[in-house]
């Protein structure tokens, strides 16, 4: 068996590990069921991207592959903190200016107090979808075991085969890990030890 180095070589690696060769036809589909789980499970550092967004109002559309937020600066540079719609209405109630606060909503940014202009917002995006056309992204390339067993436990929900899929997902849970500890280690591996509040 050859590394799984792109989206043709991860179906045959699939079809082998779940002896499913038969239903190849329904992967594609499989691995658009898995990406949508991986995106609701995966925070790494390789799913960070900057972006602008265009206030309108006060307003202003997500990028389409946001899935949350790490940082949002306004236009002066200067983060701005998340806060509740309710606290953001209450506090603001529909004042102009320079913002200091954010609410998602929905598909939308909302900013308090409420300004044109633009934010900087540096969030977790979706991961890139894997398909013929578009063979490799980063999360196979840095960790084909993930996709293999997340396709695999689709195939094994399909089959409604609960053992298959309770196996697969002990592997993927397993590949999970690994790769939330080698993204923790690339973030703080060489950070120092900071003691917080009055010392003697």
């Amino acid at each position: 068996m050859t590394a799984i180095s792109d989206y043709a070589s991860l179906l045959v690696d699939a079809g082998e590990y779940s002896g499913r060769n038969d239903i190849a036809h329904l992967f594609p589909r499989f691995i658009g069921l898995a990406e949508i789980k991986l995106n609701r499970a995966l925070r790494v550092a390789d799913m960070e991207v900057v972006g602008t967004v265009t206030l309108t109002g006060g307003s202003g559309p997500l990028p389409v592959d946001f899935l949350e937020a790490r940082e949002v600066k306004n236009a002066s540079g200067i983060p701005i903190r998340a806060v509740a719609l309710q606290q953001q209405t209450a506090s603001y109630m529909g004042r102009s200016g320079i913002p200091a606060g954010y609410a998602i909503i929905g598909n939308t940014i909302n900013v308090a107090p409420s300004a044109d202009g633009s934010l900087t917002v540096t969030y977790y995006g979706k991961i890139p979808a894997l398909t013929a056309a578009a063979p490799t992204n980063w999360l196979l390339t840095k960790a084909p075991d993930v996709y293999l067993y997340a396709l695999v436990t689709e195939i094994a929900i399909w089959e409604r085969d609960v053992a298959k899929v309770q196996a697969a997902q002990q592997l993927m849970s397993l590949a999970l890990s690994g790769i939330g500890i080698q993204d923790e280690r690339a973030r703080w591996g060489n950070a120092q030890v900071v003691v917080g509040g009055v010392t003697p």
